[in-house]
């Protein structure tokens, strides 16, 4: 404050910083001015009283005149992880409480607990790391400090666009701990889709994976995006194309985590650093994350996540299995992946190891690192089978012969347990009687019995050397689709424990999970608590009974707040009781307290998405998936979609595996075996008998069909960065092929 007095030329000043606004924007200095008459004995009483410490001088005088000018500084808002950052908060007096409110809230319960336990494993970046939980909650600590020094502020939206890594992670969860948003997503998708992702979140800062990631987006997003600064995780500055930024800062990682320890020692040590800042606390409604849906069926759209959606999940997913501290956790599914993050937040309050893999090296890391559990796609799964089938074909004669043999006892073995044990799935709601029940259940005993030494050989023999190239310890566990039955039962053949799961994105995501007492093949499980299911009648909206088919709905704490800027789909999504349309088809299965489905009662069961549905010309409408699953269980068919739309009959465009396509020719002597080709009659030949052998038992067949040489990748736009085949694209691509095939 800056006072002139004037009465016999007297002058007077001195100044003292206000802090009396309150703001979220940064400091600006605000002006006023007010003019006042005092009497001198008045100016030493007021000042004196309000101003402590201020020294003046006033000449004898009647009356003068006092103009005082006064400057405030804005204190800026400092939102922090109420359990994270206790320390601070309650330096400040606010009451924190011991319960977590933010998702950052897990590390300083995780350092308390497990504090010099690995962590987390990176073994292919540079520098590969390894940190141990009391490390990696001081790195969450400095990054969201580092990131507070650059001008991060609570609740804007920075995308963070980088692939699984240790430092994904403490990027994630240093800007969850800000209060800002984050917009996720991997470096394999599009320039043009993670533009569309950062412009429609209005992003206004890029944390990406690494240099060369970042030039190849840069042309596109410096000259259509604004970037308040670039931080890499990974790489040197060095390495970026020059010219490439256009004046935009740019931050290494390590330089964000040197500002983070430097701001966080003076905030420490200066009383008055401190006073700058009005803490507050992150609320568990506050929106923690943005991750647009994959697009399958048209633009990606931005489902608002909050802090209490995601702790919904952490603190229930403990039901889908054990986990006990020590136990090791492979990483390979993108961090972004919504089964995935939920999961990882979830192993890393239970004191478990993760090692980071990626597809090249997932092979080599299983069998080196012996994980207790892996949470994959089906694709990751039915890759492992076909490895294993390729193993067992190129075997002698001999070996194969006893191998297959093998499978098949344990294949009937397992069957039998199922039976005896209540698993076996039914829609049928009229239970058997006890009687009838009874006998199944002895004859079923009896059989698995006499089966039992065999299956008991088989492992000791074959299966044991399967599950050290597997490497998977204890479950492995499936999400992002429904693994096909046929390849469930050859896991659960061998002694390999399959847990699948549901959910969705707009669910954050699990809604439900097979539990290890209670794995019941075909279904997707129970629903995890808190959490509500029913089933719907498509056109009424009326609720179904247990055992028919229709649309799933599903309620409780972990159901998004929305889509971000689409209040349309909002409503389209969510009605007005908090129930959200998943747009999936299924069932749940009704309870028997007796029989082969009495343990059965409850489970979900999926038949596909209602948007997938194929209506044919006549009416009838097919379900693709089931289709779809079973012409996949040839070796012969890498990909395929199912197609027929207002079509008289279906058919199907398919991608074949040219290697075993080939091989199988020369078995069958359609070739010569010297042969390195095999023309397209006799491709689509082949693949026909394929599709009816596989398909036979589906309620609809496949007609005609298109033969196409190229894969549907991430790449082409044909594959969703979650691995789904985006079918309004195949189909958009290969229209005028499809118009031929029907004709």
């Amino acid at each position: 404050m800056s006072l002139s007095l004037s009465s016999s030329l007297l002058s007077f000043s001195c100044e003292k910083r206000m802090a009396t606004m309150v703001s979220s924007t940064p400091s600006l200095d605000k002006s006023s001015s007010v003019q006042f008459l005092v009497s001198r004995s008045k100016l030493h009483k007021t000042l004196g009283t309000k101003l402590p410490g201020v020294s003046f001088a006033v000449s004898p005088g009647s009356k003068f005149r006092v103009f005082c000018e006064s400057k405030t500084q804005e204190l800026q808002i400092r939102r922090c992880s109420p359990l994270l950052e206790k320390a601070s908060l309650s330096s400040k007096g606010v009451l924190v409480s011991d319960e977590w409110k933010a998702v950052p809230d897990i590390w300083r319960s995780s350092a308390e607990k497990y504090g010099d336990r690995v962590a987390v494993v990176d073994p292919y970046r540079d520098p590969p790391t390894t940190m141990t939980y009391k490390q990696l909650e001081q790195e969450i600590l400095d990054f969201a400090e580092g990131l507070r020094v650059i001008g991060v502020k609570p609740e804007e939206k920075h995308a963070l666009f980088a692939d699984n890594s240790c430092r994904w992670l403490v990027a994630d969860q240093g800007m969850m701990a800000t209060g800002a948003i984050n917009v996720v997503r991997g470096s394999r998708s599009s320039v043009e889709e993670l533009l569309h992702l950062y412009n429609h979140s209005e992003s206004v800062g890029l944390v990406v994976d690494n240099p060369e990631f970042f030039n190849r987006i840069a042309g596109t997003f410096c000259s259509n995006a604004t970037m308040r600064f670039i931080v890499l995780l990974w790489g040197e500055k060095s390495c970026l194309a020059s010219g490439k930024t256009l004046g935009v800062p740019v931050f290494s990682y390590n330089e964000i985590m040197k500002l983070g320890r430097e701001s966080r020692v003076a905030l420490s040590d200066s009383h008055d650093a401190r006073q700058g800042y009005k803490y507050e606390t992150i609320g568990s409604d506050d929106i923690a994350t943005l991750v647009y849906t994959s697009g399958t069926t048209g633009n990606p759209k931005g489902v608002m996540i909050t802090h209490k959606n995601l702790l919904h999940q952490i603190g229930n997913l403990g039901v889908l299995g054990p986990a006990k501290a020590g136990d090791r956790f492979l990483s390979m599914l993108p961090t972004w992946h919504a089964y995935e993050r939920a999961c990882e937040y979830f192993i890393f309050t239970r004191g478990i190891e993760q090692v980071y893999t990626n597809v090249r090296n997932l092979k080599d890391d299983l069998r080196n690192y012996q994980p207790d559990y892996m949470i994959s796609v089906p694709l990751v799964y039915e890759t492992l089978y076909s490895g294993i089938q390729k193993q067992i074909s190129a075997s002698s004669n001999a070996r194969k012969l006893i191998a297959l043999l093998f499978i098949r006892v344990s294949l009937a073995y397992t069957e039998m347990e199922r039976i005896y044990e209540g698993l076996c799935l039914t829609k049928n709601q009229k239970q058997p009687s006890y009687l009838v029940a009874m006998l199944d259940c002895l004859w079923a005993r009896i059989v698995a019995a006499i089966l039992w030494p065999l299956h008991m050989l088989a492992k000791k023999l074959v299966y044991g050397k399967i599950h050290a190239a597997i490497g998977i310890s204890k479950v492995g566990k499936c999400g992002g689709g429904s693994l096909p039955v046929h390849i469930e039962k050859f896991y659960e053949a061998i002694g390999l424990k399959m847990q699948n799961g549901y959910g969705l994105t707009e669910t954050s995501p699990c809604v439900a999970g097979r539990r290890p007492e209670c794995n019941v093949l075909g279904s997707v499980g129970h629903p995890i608590p808190l959490t509500e299911f029913k089933i719907v009648d498509a056109e009424t909206d009326e609720i179904l009974p247990h055992g028919s088919k229709g649309i799933i709905k599903v309620r409780g704490p972990n159901v998004m707040k929305g889509y971000y800027k689409n209040p349309l789909a909002t409503r389209q999504a969510l009605d007005e009781d908090g129930w959200l349309n998943t747009g999936d088809i299924g069932w749940i299965a009704p309870h028997h307290s007796v029989g082969r489905s009495r343990r059965c009662g409850g489970v979900i069961v999926l038949e596909g998405r209602a948007k997938d549905t194929i209506v044919l010309s006549s009416g009838e409408n097919v379900e693709p998936l089931e289709i779809e699953e079973a012409a996949l269980r040839s070796a012969l068919i890498q990909q395929i979609v199912v197609i027929g739309q207002d079509q008289r009959r279906l058919g199907a465009i398919i991608v074949p595996n040219k290697d075993e396509l080939l091989q199988a020719a020369k078995n069958s002597s359609i070739v010569d075996a010297g042969a390195i080709d095999l023309g397209r009659d006799k491709m689509t030949s082949l693949l026909y008998e394929e599709l009816r052998k596989w398909t036979s038992e589906c309620s609809f067949q496949i007609g005609p069909i298109l033969v196409v040489d190229e894969p549907f990748t991430i790449e082409s736009g044909l594959l969703t960065p979650t691995m789904k085949i985006r079918r309004d694209r195949v189909v958009a691509q290969y229209k005028e092929e499809i118009a031929n095939l029907f004709k």
